[in-house]
């Protein structure tokens, strides 16, 4: 939102230099993100008037300009169309800096001769001083302008840029930026007399007004305005605009963009004689039904998006943009004005479904008070009557459903001090909220009730009042305190805290050494989400409820960091080619009856798509179960624990793919393939694998320093061996009969099969064993003995044989 001083000045008297007046509203939360000084570069440059007018003697189009300067008379050269005798315009002399209105860069006027004769300065254009782009013709003053006065004096101006935020729609507006300076330097508050003629013809006998859902339109006001003249603004109009940001167009247009940043309240000019059956009616828009913006766009509708309709068709999209079948054109002469207040919601989602935007839907979008538009539309009503003449129909159209009662808030001098820390007297809370206009009655020497007024909607509890009045004291006079007592002693906590740290920067480095990205998700979730996890929609654990969510996404805490990364993953999988390794490390919570809920720290990692980069010399593997558990094997080698595997019958796992992570004979996680409905119901395109671990209880498996074990110097010995063992025989069990024999180093699967030579029920293991001692070189005798012995127990346990 960008305000001019100039026009805060009518409103206002200020006598603070603009970086203070920047500062101090900043201060009470009105940021002035940039200060923009308009004039600064015209210090030579005057108000000069066109007192003679010639030819020029050897070119047609071109004009000599005999311009008074007050203290001397310059002639220059001029080819602009619109230059007459009488006309005050801005003059510059040679040595001034200008915009050159064909390239835009800033350049020194020098003196030249033009066909025989020499110019002695130039007369400007918008563009040439840098306030607009307009460059059709020269800038005219009007007539009151001071011959002779510097220009950085008459035409000059401080611009202020705001950076409004969203619970404060009433500063999109001068009026509203000029309320906050009146009451900061505490200063009266000038608003703009009302008041013009009205024809004995009521504005109800010449147009109907509708509203379907009163609901999405609270109120709609419009007047009717006839015998108007399509013009030009005037040049203090057009001025106000371009300081804004906005073109202007005609006197009707701007007259309607004028009030809406001089109030806040969006207006809109509907061409009257192009109203079918002389309706207006706000409605939804029908499916399939179609209208062409002021943009000269055709839009498809639907029943999200609210319009404004006559008869026949949409004239206008409520609350976003006008129909080009009802624009004002140079032929219009009758106006119906509208000024009219929206639901934010609908006018928000018919700006996403339409991606469309505009000045009148950012403010909508912030929620205006349907107490606001009659006012501003009689401002406009009044300023279109002095700027396009033309007559207004007596009265004005007001429909207002449902007016709601204002609401009373019970504030105290004691609220105020609990809230923010600032002690206030009971006459400066009284002095602060009524310089901001809010109505008081006081119940009490240190008790109010107090009423918002219309224009802040923001306005719902006893902390914003409070704030209300800090504001305007001043944050920097809450006190600064310590607290009331020290922090206990927490050595022991502090400790665990510094593991749990060190962990989870070792996982991280792991992981992220093995090509996995580290994601950050949200907390919260849904309980769609959290369904999806289960092959029966089902959710096993049930989540807390947000009493006051945000959006249905985020309803509820998470249980598990699943869903988000599964949704990650999938998301990302839409834009990259290659495989996918995803993790994360953060809190879940567990729900525990009326006590708070338990909070632990999981790490949880996503596999997924190719196992190598696509190339030439190798067929294209997904990544599968194996990649998954090399990974949970080689996080748990960093921190100097072993893992081993059990049987698991997690359901968000495929049956028979999916595994517990045991160390020292307990669980502390899972790993396996997501179950094929899982990865349906999150859109993956390609099978993934889950890890998921328990870092509370990893952490409690770490012993602290590792130990030094010397390399062996002995050499050791490799058996390779074939058992046929039962289908239902698990590698793990034969690993683990096979790793308890002392001699035993390592134990390896280099092949499995199945097939011809053996029964149908059985397979077959080829296993490497590595045998070693530290103490001494391993005897043939020494190894004989610990295999026999190994397969006489394989075969007791498990029935295996060795494979002939």
């Amino acid at each position: 939102m960008k305000a001019s001083l100039k026009w805060l000045k009518d409103y206002v008297d200020i006598k603070l230099a603009p970086k203070e007046l920047a500062e101090r509203l900043t201060m009470a939360g009105m940021e002035v993100k940039a200060i923009q000084t308009v004039g600064s570069e015209w210090n030579n440059m005057v108000v000069g008037e066109v007192v003679e007018l010639n030819p020029h003697p050897n070119a047609d189009r071109l004009k000599l300009a005999t311009v008074n300067l007050g203290t001397q008379q310059l002639t220059v050269i001029c080819g602009a169309p619109n230059i007459g005798i009488g006309q005050k315009v801005p003059f510059a002399p040679v040595g001034a800096h200008l915009i050159d209105g064909h390239t835009g860069e800033t350049v020194v006027l020098k003196p030249a001769r033009i066909r025989g004769i020499v110019s002695e300065g130039m007369v400007c254009s918008e563009k040439e001083l840098g306030i607009s782009d307009r460059h059709e013709g020269i800038m005219v003053f009007p007539e009151e302008a001071p011959v002779g006065m510097p220009l950085n004096e008459y035409l000059g101006n401080v611009v202020f840029d705001f950076d409004i935020t969203p619970n404060r729609p009433d500063c999109l507006s001068v009026v509203g930026i000029a309320r906050e300076v009146a009451a900061l330097t505490d200063q009266p508050l000038h608003l703009p007399e009302i008041h013009y003629e009205e024809e004995e013809n009521s504005v109800s006998s010449l147009v109907s007004i509708d509203i379907v859902e009163p609901s999405l339109c609270p109120r709609y006001c419009a007047s009717l305005i006839t015998g108007v003249k399509i013009a030009p603004s005037p040049s203090w109009l057009q001025q106000r605009l371009s300081s804004c940001g906005m073109h202007p167009i005609n006197n009707i247009v701007d007259v309607t963009n004028y009030v809406m940043l001089e109030y806040g309240q969006p207006l809109h000019a509907f061409d009257y004689d192009k109203l079918s059956g002389r309706q207006v009616i706000v409605r939804r828009a029908t499916y399939g039904e179609t209208i062409t913006t002021l943009d000269g766009v055709e839009r498809a509708l639907n029943s999200a998006i609210l319009v404004i309709a006559d008869k026949e068709r949409a004239i206008a999209i409520a609350g976003i943009m006008g129909g080009l079948d009802t624009e004002v054109t140079d032929e219009s002469t009758a106006i119906l004005l509208e000024s009219a207040n929206f639901n934010q919601i609908i006018v928000r989602r018919g700006c996403d479904g339409l991606q469309l935007q505009s000045e009148a839907s950012l403010r909508f979008d912030k929620g205006l008070n349907p107490e606001l538009p009659l006012l501003p539309l009689k401002r406009a009503t009044q300023l279109l009557l002095e700027l396009a003449g033309g007559k207004t129909a007596r009265d004005i159209i007001d429909i207002y459903p449902v007016k709601s009662e204002p609401k009373r808030i019970l504030l105290s001098a004691e609220q105020v001090k609990r809230l923010s820390g600032l002690e206030v007297e009971s006459r400066q809370i009284t002095k602060a909220l009524k310089l901001l206009g809010f109505d008081l009655q006081e119940l009490s020497s240190s008790q109010f009730s107090v009423c918002a007024p219309y224009w802040r909607s923001d306005i719902k509890s006893v902390a914003d009042l409070v704030e209300e009045v800090v504001r305007i004291v001043g944050y920097d006079k809450i006190p600064i305190t310590g607290l009331s007592s020290p922090l206990p002693a927490q050595e022991s906590t502090l400790s665990l805290r510094v593991q749990r740290s060190n962990l989870k920067q070792k996982l991280r480095n792991t992981l992220a050494g093995s090509g996995f990205q580290e994601i950050l998700t949200y907390s919260l979730t849904s309980l769609e989400k959290l369904q999806k996890l289960s092959p029966k929609f089902e959710v096993k654990i049930p989540p807390l409820k947000v009493v006051n969510p945000m959006t249905k996404e985020q309803e509820y805490l998470r249980t598990n960091l699943r869903a988000g990364l599964l949704t990650t993953l999938s998301t990302n999988q839409r834009h990259e080619q290659a495989g996918m390794r995803l993790f994360e490390i953060g809190k879940i919570f567990l729900a525990q009856g009326k006590e708070l809920p338990q909070e632990r720290e999981m790490l949880c990692a996503g596999l997924s798509g190719s196992r190598t980069e696509l190339s030439w010399h190798s067929e294209k593997e997904l990544l599968d179960f194996f990649d998954a558990k090399g990974t949970v094997e080689n996080l748990l080698r960093h921190l100097g624990l072993n893992a081993s595997f059990a049987p698991n019958d997690d359901e968000a796992l495929s049956p028979g793919r999916g595994a517990n992570i045991i160390v020292d004979n307990d669980k502390v996680g899972i790993v396996g393939n997501l179950h094929p409905r899982v990865t349906q119901a999150f859109e993956l395109l390609t099978p993934a694998c889950l890890i998921e671990i328990d870092l509370e209880k990893l952490l409690t498996k770490l012993t602290g320093a590792r130990k030094f074990q010397p390399v062996v110097r002995f050499p050791s010995v490799t058996r390779d061996i074939a058992l046929v063992v039962d289908e239902q025989v698990s590698y793990h069990q034969v690993k683990n009969i096979i790793q308890d024999f002392p001699l035993v180093i390592d134990v390896t699967l280099f092949d499995l099969y199945r097939g011809e030579q053996i029964s149908e029920s059985k397979k077959s293991f080829a296993i490497r064993i590595v045998y070693q001692l530290p103490s001494h070189t391993l005897t043939d005798e020494e190894v004989n003995r610990t295999q026999e012995q190994m397969l006489d127990r394989l075969h007791r346990e498990l029935g295996s044989t060795l494979r002939g």
